[in-house]
């Protein structure tokens, strides 16, 4: 077996089309659009360089087919960020079912980030944001993976643990539908302040839009950041957000509380977009393009919604504006708009027991579970799992 670095575009190329091959058969397999997969290694694209490195490799066997892929990543800002060691990441991991390739691939990470003084690594995780790329998948392979959300086969699993990868934290997915009842509680929480004339809480409208970007940076730092490793949301971060999601956003899908004016909760969804992408074959060129337009705004293909973010900021917790939130999308999206049929939250760390218990009251079943996993290079360390946050 020869390992390669990625460094030409015929090796990216082969970077690509490994998994094409490996998932060809199976059914509930999506394609990931080529230029999601390569943006993640453009220096020009991907902000984490600005504080990071990476590097990638294929696997070849002794006749030159690939049969194996990999890339290990440092992120300075988070090497130290609740971790008792530097820690370092890899991911994007793709294998035949043959442990020793698996192995040779989960040692060039390991060689790698112990050369710049890592002292454990992370996998498999992405170079750049929580929400996409995270964690394997270990329950839910009936399910099709959504939006930028690994998929891959139930072995890899055994590969993993099988290396002295120990379980970080488990990542929780919920589906539900969107009809469904909510548990009376969130009804309850919403009475709380239906009287109380300083809190409102809606959805935001087009014409808002300009807006959003402020907001959602605005609640993400007091409600998310410096929590675990979640970094501070810049302005020019959260501008990038809203304008790679502005061509598929749904209003009624974007929704803020707010006191006297000022933003202090989110509840914000998608249209879960892998429903249309399984139909371009991971290339959005003109007649992706063209594909991608049908399937959306004629044959509205996408009957799902997927929640990406949900919190409220510390000052507001516990006062029933959780629940506020979830009955004003419930008004509109069983009674108003139906437009969609299903309803899937972005994973939830076990880690996170108060969103936990949010989620479970809105309803569903858990359909996917992944694992963070977490290799100490020094096994005689003792290992720690993620801390539950308070």
């Amino acid at each position: 077996m020869t390992l390669v670095e990625v460094t030409t575009p015929a090796l990216a190329r082969q970077f690509l089309l490994l998994p094409v091959r490996l998932y060809q058969h199976a059914p509930n397999w999506i394609r990931p659009l080529d230029a999601d997969v390569e943006s993640v290694f453009d220096r020009e694209k991907n902000k984490t360089f600005r504080h990071g490195q990476c590097i990638r490799w294929i696997l070849n066997d002794t006749a030159g087919v690939t049969i194996g892929r990999v890339a290990a990543f440092i992120n300075d800002k988070n090497v130290l960020k609740g971790n008792k060691q530097p820690t370092g990441g890899m991911g994007f991991f793709e294998c035949v079912q043959d442990q020793a390739a698996a192995f040779r691939l989960f040692d060039a990470c390991r060689d790698w980030l112990a050369e710049r003084g890592m002292q454990a690594m992370d996998g498999p995780i992405n170079f750049g944001n929580r929400d996409r790329w995270w964690g394997l998948l270990v329950e839910g392979f009936q399910y099709e993976p959504n939006y930028q959300t690994n998929y891959n086969f139930p072995y890899y699993q055994q590969f993993f643990e099988a290396y002295g990868f120990q379980l970080y934290f488990n990542q929780l997915t919920y589906l539900r539908k969107v009809k469904d009842p909510l548990h009376p509680r969130l009804a309850e929480k919403s009475e709380l302040l239906s009287h109380d004339p300083d809190y409102s809480f809606r959805y935001l409208k087009k014409s808002e839009f300009h807006l959003l970007a402020g907001y959602l940076r605005s609640v993400y730092n007091r409600a998310w950041a410096n929590r675990a490793e979640n970094p501070e949301l810049s302005q020019a971060q959260a501008d990038q957000i809203v304008k790679q999601m502005k061509p598929i956003l749904d209003e009624r899908l974007i929704y803020f509380g707010f006191y006297k004016d000022d933003p202090i909760a989110f509840f914000i969804s998608l249209p879960e977009l892998n429903q249309i992408f399984k139909h371009v074959n991971g290339k959005m060129n003109w007649w992706g393009k063209i594909k991608f337009a049908y399937h959306l705004f004629i044959a509205k293909t996408n009957t799902k919604a997927f929640g990406i973010l949900f919190g409220v900021v510390p000052e507001h917790q516990g006062k029933g504006a959780d629940g506020a939130i979830i009955m004003a999308a419930r008004k509109v999206l069983q009674d108003e708009y139906k437009r969609y049929e299903d309803y899937e939250m972005n994973w939830i760390g076990d880690f996170n027991p108060k969103m936990i218990n949010v989620v479970e009251q809105v309803g569903g079943i858990i359909s996917k579970k992944h694992i963070t996993y977490r290799k100490l290079f020094d096994p005689s360390q003792p290992f720690e799992r993620h801390p539950i946050l308070k």
